[in-house]
């Protein structure tokens, strides 16, 4: 661990923190990689008499939230927790991966080994190592929002020891589902985000279709040079998981065409909010680890897991659709072998996709006896209409840990965490306060 530098924003101090942890932790004294995590406390606190609040961020493949101050949920937590925001290996300022970067690694099979060790399992390796820098051993909180709640379960089912108490919002993984069964559960729920959409915003069903037959058509190029296809344009779906999604999708669509002297044509404005969306440039182990985090089956690769099971759901095929009368639906948190050849941010990366896709060897990532004998308190904030996670898959695994308190509710999205900002917090806070299970006080428990 490097020597901590701290400075100022208004209400809190920051901190810096770089650890080094081994690439492989079954290898020990093998190959080193750099961590950075951000500490926040509050201005006036003494952080030495604060406990640890440990933040996951969603994804796979983002960085921890870059809040200013104490914006959202993090006015609610400062006043109790020292909050580290640990950027998970591979994003952030922790080792990241890119096209960059990544060819450093060596050939395309030599990349896929190595980004085999940068799923759930080993970022809770990551926060045990950590953790012992950190306080010396004593166990801490931690919070998980969407991925992030789905490393706080590996976490439950391999290190509980190193937990005083755990939070997951709109992150509850299935501890069975293959990556297929995750794909056939959400492709109805995509749909219903899409006709509740069009039941909002009924001229959007005109507009999407204009533009979709635009694009089948003439392919636009993007800013950067990523190629607008009708499939990419339908990935803009992915706004509608989140709480303003879709009013920013019929922002979006209402600006798409222009008036020029050759016609109408897509304009300069939507194509670069377009891009804005859709580029992975600033995320691309989303796009490379994404069906991974689902695979728990040694024999079983995930094979590009949704565009085959869409197939099955033909209503998502934008040619029928533009043969017909129905509305175009938009795709949502579904990675397909297209986007390794539209966005150049992916482009260089795309036979390291495919041996990723053809991968055996994945090991499991919960052991279901081990939470049913969980002795964590643990709360969860379980989305009703949540767009990303099966609701349904959540519930199960709720009722499979044991003492896990949940709150289930409509009033979010996906990313309620950063809507509801304190009372969301506050609320998951609260149940832990009526849990039964005596949360650790050593490392011992």
């Amino acid at each position: 661990m490097t020597v901590a530098r701290s400075y100022r924003q208004p209400g809190v101090v920051l901190t810096d923190h770089r650890f080094t942890v081994p690439l492989d932790h079954a290898r020990p004294d093998g190959e080193r990689i750099e961590l950075y995590g951000r500490e926040v406390v509050a201005t006036g606190q003494d952080p030495e008499r604060l406990p640890w609040l440990l933040y996951l961020e969603g994804g796979p493949g983002f960085g921890a939230r870059r809040f200013i101050g104490r914006q959202a949920w993090l006015e609610r937590a400062l006043s109790g927790y020292r909050v580290l925001f640990l950027d998970q290996r591979g994003t952030g300022r922790s080792t990241p991966l890119t096209r960059q970067t990544l060819p450093v690694r060596g050939n395309p099979a030599e990349q896929a080994e190595y980004l085999a060790h940068f799923r759930s399992d080993a970022i809770v390796r990551d926060a045990e190592a950590v953790r012992v820098h950190l306080t010396g051993g004593a166990p801490w909180t931690v919070l998980g929002q969407s991925f992030g709640g789905f490393c706080v379960t590996h976490y439950l089912s391999t290190a509980p020891e190193g937990l005083t108490a755990a939070l997951v919002t709109g992150g509850l993984p299935s501890l069975d589902a293959t990556a297929d069964q995750v794909y056939e559960a959400a492709y109805p729920r995509i749909e219903c985000k899409n006709l509740a959409h069009y039941a909002r915003y009924p001229m959007d069903a005109e507009r999407a279709r204009r533009i979709a037959a635009h694009l089948a058509e003439r392919p636009a190029l993007l800013p950067g040079g990523y190629r607008l296809t009708v499939e990419a344009f339908q990935s803009l779906g992915m706004l509608l998981g989140s709480g303003d999604g879709s009013h920013q999708l019929h922002y979006l669509l209402e600006d798409a065409f222009v008036p020029t002297i050759g016609g109408p044509a897509l304009s300069d404005a939507f194509l670069e909010n377009a891009h804005a969306h859709l580029s992975f440039a600033g995320h691309p182990l989303y796009a490379l680890l994404h069906e991974a985090i689902y695979a728990q089956d040694p024999t079983a690769p995930t094979n590009w897991a949704a565009e085959r099971v869409r197939a099955h759901h033909p209503r998502f095929d934008a040619a029928k659709t533009l043969a017909g009368d129905e509305p175009l639906l938009f795709t949502g948190e579904t990675i397909h072998p297209w986007h390794f050849t539209s966005d150049p941010a992916l482009a260089p990366l795309r036979e390291t996709a495919e041996l990723l896709a053809a991968r055996t060897g994945w090991q499991p990532l919960y052991d279901a006896g081990r939470l049913a004998a969980n002795e964590v308190p643990v709360a969860a904030a379980v989305y009703h209409d949540d767009m990303y996670v099966d609701t349904d898959h959540s519930l199960r695994t709720a009722r499979a840990i044991r003492g896990l308190k949940t709150w289930v509710t409509d009033e979010y999205e996906h990313d309620g965490v950063r809507a509801g900002g304190p009372r969301v917090l506050d609320r998951l806070l609260s149940l832990l306060d009526d849990q039964a299970v005596s949360p650790r006080t050593s490392p011992s428990g």
